[in-house]
């Protein structure tokens, strides 16, 4: 039996929620503990039932703004919009910024009149945060500068499919502090994990994240650790993450950044100083040889593939939430 059924203390619901108290997903933050656990649980739910969703969204629009070129991103979007019945509307904006031609202000009050959705992937926070200030509809941050919320969502959900309960994980970053970083940071403080994040001194996690991951951690009991030697982050850890050492838009800065960042490569000499049973993990795209090696890549504990269909799901989940979607589920049977 799939250990996330072993760990539940209760059959599923008759009903996924049709009642969100968020109103735009800028942040993990926005989320908290409970909305955070929300997604997972509903995202494993659609999963598990992919047809009992098919027209959860029927008739809803989504329009995608991409300032950043997108693979997963764009393609999951998509196909979990269409998959529950709904439209997804795609702008690219990879040659010039959302608002180089019009107020964001225009923007967000002509696009709210026709689509039901917005999703930005964006250089900066501020674009998203100026969108969700003006339109009426939901905002979704599908990357910016600051945060990563979807892609921490899926690899949580990955970390609970394979491990089950996420109070018992222990996660290791090790790399750029950087939007990735800071969306884990967040993501774990919200369910209880542990998480280390290992990065050279200057490149640390934005110092206001830290505090918030902090603060949240008081509540749900999480650990969250800094340090600069990657061998402490790892020791004993279920999972090993990483990400590019130069993220879009900085790379000028790829030759000092290789020369800085080559100690906390993803290799396996770093992966024997975790658990025996760790995976390694990876928002992709990756540079291989660079930030990972192939061996670690393509190896069996390597998990980047699940993390990446997982966006999907994810992505459904978030969706359905905040568009308010409504299914029945079938009863499950006490004798299934």
């Amino acid at each position: 039996m799939n250990t996330i059924l072993q760990n539940r203390k209760a059959l599923e619901p008759t009903s996924a929620p049709s009642v969100f108290w968020c109103q735009d997903l800028i942040s993990t933050r926005d989320l908290g503990p409970q909305g955070v656990e929300a997604v997972l649980h509903l995202a494993e739910l659609m999963k598990s039932r992919p047809t009992v969703f098919q027209r959860a969204l029927a008739g809803k629009q989504m329009v995608m703004f991409f300032e950043k070129p997108s693979l997963r991103t764009r393609l999951t979007f998509a196909a979990g919009m269409a998959s529950l019945g709904g439209v997804a509307h795609f702008v690219d904006q990879t040659g010039g910024r959302i608002d180089a031609r019009e107020k964001l202000s225009d923007i967000a009050l002509n696009v709210e009149r026709w689509m039901d959705v917005i999703v930005l992937r964006t250089f900066s926070q501020e674009t998203i945060q100026g969108m969700a200030d003006h339109a009426s509809i939901p905002v979704i941050n599908a990357l910016s500068d600051l945060e990563h919320p979807c892609q921490a969502l899926a690899d949580f959900f990955t970390l609970q499919e394979r491990f089950g309960n996420l109070r018992n994980i222990r996660l290791a970053y090790v790399g750029d502090g950087n939007n990735v970083a800071h969306s884990l940071l967040l993501t774990g403080a919200c369910l209880g994990s542990s998480v280390t994040v290992a990065t050279p001194a200057d490149y640390a996690p934005d110092a206001g994240i830290i505090r918030e991951a902090l603060k949240i951690a008081k509540q749900t009991g999480a650990q969250i650790r800094l340090t600069n030697d990657p061998g402490e982050a790892v020791a004993g850890a279920d999972a090993i993450y990483t990400d590019a050492w130069a993220s879009m838009g900085q790379e000028h800065e790829s030759k000092q950044r290789a020369n800085i960042f080559r100690p906390y490569q993803v290799n396996r000499d770093l992966m024997k100083k975790a658990a025996p049973h760790a995976v390694f993990m990876h928002c992709l795209p990756a540079h291989r040889e660079e930030e990972v090696t192939n061996e670690v890549m393509d190896s069996e504990y390597s998990v980047i593939y699940e993390q990446a269909e997982n966006r999907l799901h994810v992505q459904k989940a978030i969706l359905y939430l905040l568009l308010g979607g409504a299914v029945r589920l079938p009863v499950r049977s006490a004798h299934a």
